[in-house]
């Protein structure tokens, strides 16, 4: 039965593949090799499998070459999209700056229009306490003389009362001297009253101007003490969002950096007017508030030196890979694409504590700053620092290079907070508003 059936199969093939012979002449014989049926059926399917692999292959491959096509242009246009965004980003960066400049000048401009006003304001107390000194005494003399002038006139008075009209003619020479001393006594001393009068309604008058100018002083103040106050208001509060942006506390960050001040100067000293005694001057209190926001921008000043609100690549470069979620994976940090030896810069003052090779991130640079930050700085190419080493913020530290596992050149950073790996974009889209 099997003989039969190979015997039917055989004479199918028959039909499509005849028998064949393969003759190979020499110098002395001939020989040849029989192409049985079966062989030449398995060499036409070998053939054909591989003729058909050729084809599939051929069609993949032009299908990932579109499809590469597709995603070059993808990628064109997304770089296009980031690099205006940059651009966007450093316009209004530089916009911020300005505007930062220009309070920072008015500022100065108005604390020494307040260190003049002060100045005046101290001469014009100081004035205002001799006026009143000296009014006090016009006054007692005013008074002393007046008791005077009534207690002579009494007694002028009682003379005339005692003296006889028939005994006038008799009065000896020695009193009509006593009564002629008495009357130039009475006009000196009226002269005096009126001289001391005219003295005194100078000073009033006087006194009156010192007011005046006075009150146009406390108003010339108030208008510089608004004028601070807002511009303090105007550059405290982004220090405050871009803080809170990041993440942090404002008013624990503050009180961490006061801790550690060792700045020239130290904090502000608030100012003392003299309120002899009383309730405390209203204006010393607006000056003291201002000087408080001062020391309030001056300590922010040094918290954003130490948090890394800068970004590390100043050049041109591209952004290829963000934060997050990644093939399964959680990509700690963000990605700057470059050519290789671009300079990398630190983002904020710091210690270097790691500066060499790690699996992975190949040349690795890791800088320590205050609040519990660290920054990480991978793929490099070139190395500046040394562990140990204090740097600070927009210093060169590395190149940019595609050491460890990379698929091109380009700077992994990252940022983490208590060994927690977070958004570095949080850090620096926070400083570009502000910066």
């Amino acid at each position: 039965m099997r003989s039969r059936l190979t015997k039917n199969i055989h004479t199918v093939l028959e039909r499509w593949f005849p028998e064949r012979r393969l003759f190979l002449r020499s110098d002395s014989e001939t020989r040849f090799i029989r192409l049985k049926s079966e062989t030449q059926l398995i060499a036409w399917i070998g053939c054909t499998v591989v003729v058909a692999w050729t084809i599939v292959a051929t069609a993949i491959l032009l299908m990932d070459s579109i499809g590469a096509g597709n995603f070059r242009a993808q990628a064109q246009r997304d770089q296009m999209t980031y690099e205006q965004r940059l651009n966007a980003l450093s316009s209004e960066r530089d916009t911020r700056a300005q505007e930062a400049a220009a309070a920072q000048e008015r500022f100065n401009s108005a604390l020494r229009q307040i260190s003049i006003m002060q100045s005046e304001l101290l001469a014009t107390e100081e004035k205002r306490r001799e006026l009143e000194t000296g009014l006090d005494v016009v006054q007692s003399t005013l008074r002393d003389t007046m008791k005077a002038r009534e207690e002579a006139r009494a007694q002028v008075a009682t003379l005339t009362e005692e003296v006889d009209p028939d005994a006038v003619a008799a009065i000896s020479e020695e009193a009509v001297g006593t009564v002629d001393l008495l009357a130039n006594a009475l006009a000196e001393t009226a002269a005096e009253r009126d001289l001391i009068a005219a003295d005194a309604e100078f000073a009033i008058s006087h006194a009156q101007e010192v007011e005046l100018e006075l009150r146009l002083l406390q108003e010339r103040n108030d208008q510089i003490f608004r004028q601070l106050e807002e511009a303090m208001l105007v550059s405290v509060e982004p220090l405050d969002d871009m803080f809170r942006a990041a993440g942090m506390n404002p008013e624990s960050m503050i009180d961490q950096v006061r801790r550690g001040y060792s700045g020239q100067g130290g904090p502000l000293t608030p100012i003392q007017f003299s309120t002899r005694g009383g309730q405390p001057d209203p204006d010393a209190l607006r000056a003291n508030a201002i000087l408080s926001s001062m020391d309030r921008i001056n300590l922010y000043r040094i918290a954003a030196e130490k948090a890394p609100f800068d970004i590390p690549v100043k050049a041109n470069f591209r952004f290829t890979s963000g934060f997050g979620q990644r093939w399964g994976r959680l990509h700690a940090g963000t990605d700057f694409a470059g050519p290789i030896g671009t300079p990398i810069y630190a983002t904020a003052d710091g210690r270097v504590v790691h500066a060499g090779w790690s699996s992975g991130y190949g040349r690795l640079i890791k800088i320590q700053h205050d609040f519990g930050i660290e920054t990480r700085y991978a793929h490099l190419s070139a190395m500046n620092v040394t562990v140990g080493q204090r740097v600070s913020r927009g210093e060169r530290i590395g190149d940019m290079g595609n050491s460890g596992r990379s698929t091109g050149p380009h700077l992994h950073y990252e940022v983490r907070v208590g060994g927690e790996p977070v958004n570095p974009m949080i850090y620096i889209r926070a400083g570009q508003d502000v910066f």
